[in-house]
């Protein structure tokens, strides 16, 4: 057996090795204003930004941050839905030389509190929907700017002028945000005068473009430091893959979230890369999603197994043409065949499943869209990137082909560690491999699966969700005792939360009450959606919760 199997297989299109660009991420950005200057880069409901206008709007908020006092390396926090302002932001702040901090939306006051003072972030780009969370805890944290921005900055007339009702309509709230010294607007810095780029100073293997918050079994989540050159690796890596497509011919959809690293780098990364129409969506919906595809006739459409569930089960898909799809690559949950199998027949393109990690940018493997496809296997490692099984009790790689274990991975696209957490950076790596916590396996050709995960993290729609994270929120609760979460299997989210509680001796609460407590202080996909309540909890000798029993109790229940 050969030591890489996996490129027996490889199209002679596909090179096993790359010739990565030796210049910072936004350069991308300035050659793709270059050669595709009236292009459209984002169509956002019906408003286009050419890659002109996109390059100049970066290059003003670059240099709105200098006139701030922001610094090389100083963090910058970007809280938007997939919208023009959140692609000007990422290019902007990389411009500045400074580092993006992604933050999901939904997430709530203690949340949003955590990631600030962890990754030190100097300002902050706002959603004014979102501007009150903020407000709540900044004084706790280094943030001196907030840049608040609307939905309406970008949207085309006259959906602009009746977007404040609608919004009010739809959330029972309108955001007043004071000019006050701290807060500046988008839309004001937008009308600043034109500005010259100017040469960077970045070393793209060492500086950090992104942080990027993910989690593990234990803690909080963890600051992921991203360098350029591992984002740069991955983009590429994703063209070699997608070989038959052209710069400037494609039109990717984008409405796997920014915050995300897999969006991130798939669309709006690998979109700037290649010059394509990139088509955004601020959340998924059904029947939007259908829409836009049907209208704006994308080609490329990277998701999650939710969103492509989602399409299918709607009552009204065989009212759109969703022809032009010709490829999507699945990621950030495991892609159910049957999905698959029904949502190739609805476009009459490939979609194929993918792996990766926030830590490596994030994809290591997917399966060919135009070549050999292995039913359940998340495909075979990307150009450049190798990848091994190590034995669960030795450490060493595996004997024999089939044999399980620990997937580990290493190549450029890999991150150079956790931010401040020099201890749990080396225990993630050995002997230059990266441990990935997943179990699988590799067959005799090379083709990778993954059967189950070594750390407890729960994968629901595509979101990660810390276990300890949701549990000490219970135990905040007055009335309990013991509380532990575990992922369960759930058809449309893959997998959902379940709650097991033990309450205080004569104290009694609800299910109903459990849950208001918890959509207080977590964002919404957090929140356990089952709730089982026992007078004592399985344990060991020295009193710590078995999690592992509770998740084979419910895999006998389910079988």
């Amino acid at each position: 057996m050969s030591e890489k199997p996996w490129l027996l297989h490889y199209p002679e299109e596909i090179p096993a090795a790359l010739h990565y660009p030796k210049e910072p991420l936004p350069l991308f950005l300035t050659r793709a204003a270059a050669r595709y200057s009236d292009k459209t880069a984002i169509h956002f409901l019906g408003k286009k930004l050419s890659y002109r206008e996109l390059h100049a709007s970066a290059l003003k908020l670059a240099a709105y941050f200098k006139k701030l006092g922001i610094q090389k390396g100083d963090r910058i926090g970007i809280m938007l839905p997939n919208t023009p302002q959140a692609v000007i932001s990422f290019y902007a702040i990389l411009y500045a030389e400074a580092v993006v901090v992604q933050f999901n939306p939904l997430y709530k006051e203690r949340e949003i509190e955590y990631q600030l003072k962890d990754s030190g972030a100097k300002a902050m780009i706002v959603l004014d929907l979102l501007y009150p969370r903020i407000q709540k805890v900044i004084q706790h944290t280094n943030v001196q700017h907030t840049i608040v921005t609307a939905l309406k900055d970008y949207l085309p007339f006259p959906k602009n002028i009746l977007y404040p009702f609608i919004q009010k309509k739809q959330t029972g709230m309108l955001v007043h945000v004071e000019n006050r010294y701290n807060n500046h607007f988008f839309t004001e810095i937008m009308e600043e005068p034109a500005v010259k780029e100017e040469a960077m100073n970045v070393n793209i293997e060492q500086d950090t473009a992104v942080l990027q918050y993910t989690g593990g079994t234990t803690g909080f989540p963890k600051g992921v430091v991203l360098t350029h050159q591992n984002l740069i690796a991955n983009a590429s890596m994703c063209g070699a893959w997608m070989y038959k497509y052209r710069p400037g011919k494609e039109v990717i959809l984008g409405v796997i979230p920014f915050f995300h690293v897999y969006g991130m780098t798939t669309v709006m990364i690998f979109g700037v890369m290649q010059g394509y129409k990139m088509v955004l969506l601020p959340k998924f919906d059904a029947k939007t999603t259908l829409k836009t595809i049907h209208k704006q006739k994308p080609t490329i459409f990277p998701g999650a197994p939710t969103i492509y569930i989602g399409l299918l089960n709607d009552p009204n898909l065989h009212k759109y043409n969703l022809s032009s799809i010709d490829s999507c690559i699945s990621g950030s949950a495991p892609l159910p065949v049957e999905v698959q199998q029904k949502f190739e027949q609805a476009t009459g393109g490939k979609l194929v499943e993918g792996y990766g990690l926030t830590e490596t940018s994030p994809v290591t493997h997917a399966n060919f869209i135009w070549e050999k496809r292995v039913k359940g296997s998340v495909g075979v490692p990307w150009p450049d990137t190798d990848a091994v099984i190590l034995s669960l009790k030795t450490g060493r790689p595996v004997d024999q082909p089939g044999e399980r274990g620990e997937i580990a991975v290493r190549g450029p696209q890999v991150m150079k560690g956790y931010w401040n957490r020099p201890e749990e950076t080396e225990q993630s790596f050995q002997d230059g491999w990266l441990l990935t916590g997943d179990i699988g396996y590799m067959d005799e050709q090379g083709f990778f699966y993954v059967v189950d995960r070594k750390k407890d993290l729960i994968i629901a729609g595509g979101f990660n969700i810390y276990p300890r994270e949701v549990e000490e929120v219970l135990y905040e609760h007055a009335s309990v005792q013991e509380a532990i979460v575990i992922g369960v299997p759930d058809p449309y989210r893959g997998e959902t939360v379940k709650a097991f509680v033990v309450l205080k001796e004569g104290q009694e609460t609800e299910a109903e009450e459990l849950d208001r407590h918890c959509r207080n202080q977590l964002a919404a996909f957090k929140v356990p959606r089952l709730y089982e309540f026992r007078t004592e909890l399985p344990k060991t000798a020295v009193g710590k919760i078995l999690r592992r029993v509770l998740v084979e109790e419910e895999k006998q229940k389910n079988r």
